[in-house]
């Protein structure tokens, strides 16, 4: 199966000369590398019968699916369940890699969206499937590649790296604005005046419907436009002003506390060097 390189930016799925959908086998991998300059390229909401990976080594993707928004930081990939409505947004020169597996094949795989962690052995072999033939060999090594994968993609540490998406619409107002506009430090009474709400009423729902208090929910997504801008090469006193904080050791610290290890650390972790590859 060929890697893509687009010169625009087309839907890969437009790209390839199949349906990873009708594939008889228990995988089907694509690869695709987005060239610089293509601004941003969204893919409405749609599904999919067989479950997907997209994983990410250069660019941004952001996918909003089950109630949340999931920005796929690096190292990191997101995984949406067979039959869950979802859409995407590209920006930025993206390479990326999309896994279609049939619900068959991986039963013990999660029921639900979620942010798994991407190890450089997992990476290879979601390389190396992006490369096979679409109607690999199954009892030969490709075979055996799958079956590898799957195993390696079970045991994937699931991470909470998105930004949940309630369901009341003054919520979802603030949440749109928050995106647009990280650096607002509006308190939440502000943002009731702003909603003709009162602030216990809304920080109620959001714990209802997100577990979060106000605070925490902001600094959820302040935590996944930091990895995306960090993983960019952005500084870190750049990104601690977007995001409106008052100092760069301010934004250090809420790093810390939340992730466990301070940005540049988190990220060197992230991008150590691969060992051999299966390609």
């Amino acid at each position: 199966m060929p890697f893509y390189r687009f010169d625009h930016a087309p839907d890969p799925m437009e790209k390839a000369r199949f349906s990873p959908e009708e594939v008889p086998r228990a995988i089907t991998a694509i690869g695709a590398d987005l060239v610089a300059g293509m601004g941003l390229k969204e893919m409405g909401v749609h599904f999919h019968r067989k479950a997907q990976l997209i994983f990410t080594l250069r660019g941004i993707v952001r996918c909003e699916a089950d109630d949340g928004v999931w920005i796929v930081p690096p190292r990191c990939a997101v995984w949406i369940p067979g039959g869950m409505p979802h859409s995407a947004a590209l920006s930025g020169a993206v390479e990326i890699y999309c896994l279609f597996v049939d619900p068959d094949a991986a039963p013990a795989l999660p029921a639900g969206c979620c942010t798994v962690a991407v190890s450089p052995l997992l990476e290879q072999l979601l390389r190396h499937a992006a490369h096979m033939p679409v109607m690999y060999d199954e009892d030969g090594p490709d075979g055996r590649i799958a079956t590898v994968l799957l195993d390696q993609l079970a045991r994937a540490p699931v991470e909470q790296l998105n930004f949940p998406m309630p369901q009341d619409p003054r919520l979802r107002r603030i949440a749109a604005a928050l995106m647009a506009d990280p650096a607002d430090r509006a308190t939440i009474e502000a943002w009731g005046k702003r909603m003709a709400a009162a602030p216990r009423t809304l920080t109620r729902a959001l714990t209802r419907e997100t577990g979060l208090s106000f605070g925490r929910w902001r600094q959820q997504l302040h935590i996944l436009i930091a990895l995306q801008r960090l993983d960019q090469g952005a500084a870190v006193q750049s990104v601690a002003q977007e995001l409106g904080y008052e100092s760069a050791g301010a934004f250090v610290t809420m790093f810390r506390k939340a992730l466990g290890k301070p940005p540049a650390r988190y990220l060197a972790e992230r991008r150590r060097q691969d060992g051999g590859g299966v390609d």
